[in-house]
């Protein structure tokens, strides 16, 4: 039975046919008395020496990305790569010096104030590092705080803030104040408040950076709960990459502020595509990441054979256990159950152990 090659199987599982939520074509930042002059004369050409020579402070360095609508689009790097002021970008916190950035395939550099006032008052929502709380309103004025800004009536309001905060499970500390809330706590109110205005893209700057690690976990299994049911455009920052793979469907990779790779968590941990991303995800177990289709071979057995059936898609960690148990080949089966390819269990074992298929030539049957 032919199968096909890894190659063309791991690419059609990437095509993504959702319509593009949030993109960014040809962006830039630059700070400085000089920048668009500086931008106009060196562009992308620009040398460290240039660049130190005008005095200015490069970003954010022509960047395009695309992020699709209900994805999680996770955006990471190093302290003083860019990924936080091309998030503030993406919002128009900050002005780009160049560039154009749609939502809806509309460019929102060409949005007047009052219609960006809109715009982030009713599709987007935002969480960032610090909770931003206001300590004199409840965790219910707190969340129903952008919907006053709105207009909204009272009951309106309430009803909604209400609904967010059953959402993150806070149902009976609506009347606490922030100081009476724990770091975790607090931080789903920032969430809730975020979710208030159903926004169409949300966006989350290290929302989580500053909470013990416990804690974190936690808000990480929040955040892939919330996502799981309401299936925003998600576009996050964070500097770790095992939140980074935990949480999301895509990464970018930013350095000096470019971004030097954008693929899913397996693309950049099996296929990176510098030494600065091997090296990045250097530490993250493959296991974990890898999928069946990437690991199987063709079909020799017949099902009888099999210690189990997975799906293409399976993680390999996620059945590694049953398939080292039972050492037998497992049947690799695509979307509509048909078995297109096997694993055998030594192959998990050597994934496991860090063992290269080179090293694992000559191995006894």
């Amino acid at each position: 039975m032919s199968i096909p090659s890894l190659k063309t199987l791991s690419a059609a599982a990437a095509v993504d046919q959702r319509p593009v939520k949030i993109a960014c074509e040809s962006l830039w930042k630059i700070y400085g008395e000089n920048a668009r002059s500086f931008l106009r004369s060196k562009g992308a050409a620009a040398s460290p020496e240039d660049i130190a020579a005008a005095n200015v402070v490069v970003a954010v360095k022509n960047v395009n990305l695309k992020v699709r609508e209900g994805e999680t689009f996770i955006v990471m790097g190093l302290s003083g790569s860019g990924k936080s002021t091309l998030v503030r970008c993406l919002s128009r916190l900050v002005e780009p010096t160049a560039g154009q950035v749609l939502l809806d395939g509309k460019d929102l550099l060409q949005a007047t104030d009052t219609e960006l006032i809109e715009i982030r008052r009713h599709k987007m929502g935002m969480v960032f590092q610090n909770f931003a709380l206001l300590p004199h309103l409840t965790v219910l004025e707190n969340v129903a705080f952008p919907l006053s800004v709105q207009g909204a009536p009272r009951a309106e309001r309430e009803s909604r803030a209400r609904e967010v905060i059953e959402l993150v499970s806070l149902t009976g500390r609506e009347n606490f104040y922030p100081r009476e809330l724990s770091g975790g706590q607090q931080q789903r109110v920032g969430i809730a408040r975020s979710l208030a205005v159903r926004p169409e893209v949300w966006f989350l700057d290290e929302p989580f950076s500053a909470l013990d690690p416990l804690i974190r976990r936690e808000m990480q299994a929040e955040i892939a709960r919330l996502q799981s049911v309401l299936k925003k455009t998600v576009v996050f920052i964070t500097h770790d990459i095992d939140e980074a793979i935990r949480l999301g469907d895509r990464i970018a990779i930013m350095k000096d502020g470019e971004v030097i790779q954008v693929g899913t968590p397996e693309d950049l941990v099996i296929e990176p595509a510098t030494p600065y991303v091997a090296d990045f995800t250097r530490d993250v177990p493959r296991a974990k990441v890898m999928s069946a289709s990437r690991l199987m071979k063709p079909v020799a057995h017949s099902p009888e054979n099999y210690g189990g059936i997975v799906r293409s898609t399976d993680k390999i960690a996620s059945f590694a256990p049953a398939i080292v148990r039972a050492k037998k080949p497992f049947g690799v089966a695509d979307e509509s159950g048909v078995v297109v390819g096997e694993i055998a269990f030594e192959d998990v074992i050597d994934l496991l152990a860090g063992v290269s298929d080179r090293e694992s030539d000559g191995r006894l049957p």
